[in-house]
């Protein structure tokens, strides 16, 4: 991978490691996933989703555990028949009921799963280790006989005694296990207890070793890492770390991680992994932190004028991997940290070549207005500019109407009007609400004539009661731009069209100046 590409490089301590040429994704987003408390899907966003993580190219996607419900076989079983390139998992636990729910949905690899742990077996499964091996063998004999590939998982398995945990594991391997995904179900590793623990499996098991790890403590990627480091073949994961409790593996932190700390391929299609991101995070309606790596609003910013100086010197200076490699772009932000060389470099983005003096100027007023704790917005540096150059100009779409219709017995329905160039333009649009409505109305009157999208949007209410007044704040895009822009409305919906209105004016002004 060529420095183009990529940015990274790293102190490499004279460490031998035994480390595979390839680790399989097995993504569980659809099943673990799901479990997140507040996440549920419909069959039809399953099938979205599964069709997103096959073009990610995703070796493995756990579609569901079939016998839960009808609607989950249901889903299981059409995502099986799309035909995708990725191979398609069904749950099991190693029951002949559920093998055979499984068996229905046409899966190919079925994956099952026992709880292991002495605190299971005695409080939850009122069972023996004993009646448990036999269980987990008989179910994975089951499910070959059926001539389906097996995974078996011993739940629980990092609080299994490991006596028991490696006679299992023999024995799932004998019984036809294709692999041994060791699961650290409530998430109680350290890295550096997960490496020894998965050097010593490995000593012992010769089936192909698997990670499967929860966010309890937050350790979750790093434990992962530790356990391919161990010569661990396989990691579970989930899109934006969804899953029970604190969530599951990030699939985005463990594919770039081992790409870029270990050279490791996993078959990604890299630059998909910001677009699978904001798909899960509209249907999920969890929407991750701008901190979050490699997929938050913030992975790629940057505000401090050192490190913005640093940056457009050379992008590495301070993003340890190339934005475009994950589907981003790198970002810099107004506010009272900006240098004057960022602060350039975004009036240049918005169109406009200010002399040095007004360079001056804008930048004082930028970090004035950072001083007093409001978050600078792209329209707003647009009016600064435009202020200080003594710039007048009209927006070019303008509102003259809006009705929004909405109650608990019809769809919500807006209609607007707008006044485009000078001219009158009628639409209307439908949503699950007004502000989606009224969104939606806007967006049809003005993608007749440019392709603009609505890709962030954030309110919040900076008084109390019910007549509390609205902030809103939006990030439009016209294909490689991205613009914010801010509204504040006793109207929530109102406060949503005029921040929408002043994003999308900034995006058209900018080709009018040129």
């Amino acid at each position: 991978m060529s420095d183009e590409e990529f940015y990274m490089s790293t102190y490499t301590p004279n460490i031998e490691l035994n480390l595979p040429k390839k680790v399989w994704i097995f993504d569980t987003t659809l099943r673990d996933g799901e479990q997140m408390p507040g996440v549920t899907y419909t069959i039809d966003e399953k099938i979205k989703i599964a069709r997103q993580l096959d073009e990610l190219r995703v070796p493995k996607i756990e579609a569901g555990f079939p016998i839960t419900s009808k609607g989950e076989t249901e889903s299981v079983k059409r995502i099986a028949a799309l035909g995708l390139d990725s191979t398609i998992i069904a749950l099991s636990r190693p029951l002949k009921g559920d093998i055979d729910r499984a068996l229905d949905c046409d899966v190919p690899y079925i994956h099952i799963f026992i709880s292991t742990s002495d605190l299971h077996i005695k409080h939850m499964m009122n069972t023996t280790r004993e009646e448990v091996l036999n269980q987990a063998v008989d179910g994975i004999t089951y499910a070959k006989d059926h001539g389906v590939r097996v995974e078996f998982s011993p739940q629980d398995a990092t609080r299994t005694n490991m006596d028991f945990l490696k006679e299992i594991c023999i024995a799932a391997g004998d019984a036809g296990a294709e692999m041994l995904n060791i699961p650290d179900t409530v998430g109680v590793m350290t890295p550096r207890i997960t490496y020894e623990f998965f050097k010593e499996l490995k000593n012992t098991v010769k089936t192909p070793l698997s990670a499967h790890a929860h966010n309890d403590l937050g350790q979750a990627t790093a434990t992962s890492l530790a356990a391919v480091e161990a010569g661990c073949e396989q990691i579970h994961v989930c899109i934006n770390g969804l899953g029970e409790r604190a969530g599951n593996t990030s699939l985005e932190e463990v594919a770039v991680s081992l790409i870029a700390q270990y050279g490791i391929e996993t078959g990604l299609n890299y630059q998909k992994l910001a677009e699978t991101s904001n798909m899960v995070q509209q249907l999920s309606s969890i929407y991750m932190p701008p901190t979050t790596p490699i997929v938050g609003d913030n992975a790629f910013t940057h505000e401090a004028g050192i490190h913005v100086h640093g940056l457009l010197s050379h992008r590495g200076n301070y993003e340890i991997i190339n934005a475009e490699f994950v589907g981003k772009k790198s970002r810099i932000a107004a506010g009272k940290h900006a240098g004057r060389h960022g602060v350039f470099k975004m009036v240049r983005d918005l169109g406009f070549e200010p002399t040095e003096d007004q360079l001056k100027t804008i930048s004082r007023r930028v970090k004035s207005i950072g001083d007093t704790g409001k978050v600078i917005t792209d329209d707003d540096l647009y009016a600064i500019t435009k202020d200080v150059m003594n710039i007048r100009m009209e927006d070019r779409v303008k509102l003259q109407q809006l009705l929004v219709v909405t109650g608990n017995t019809i769809t919500p329905t807006a209609s607007v009007t707008l006044i485009v160039d000078g001219k009158p333009m009628t639409g209307s649009g439908v949503g699950n609400g007004p502000i989606d409505s009224a969104t939606n109305a806007i967006r049809n009157v003005v993608g007749h004539f440019a392709d603009i999208s609505l890709e962030k949007f954030s309110m919040k209410a900076i008084t109390g009661g019910t007549n509390a007044v609205a902030n809103v704040t939006v990030g439009v895009r016209q294909g490689d731009r991205l613009i914010s822009a801010n509204a504040v409305h006793g109207d929530t919906v109102m406060a949503s069209v005029e921040a929408i209105l002043k994003g999308m004016n900034r995006l058209l002004d900018k080709a009018e100046l040129k």
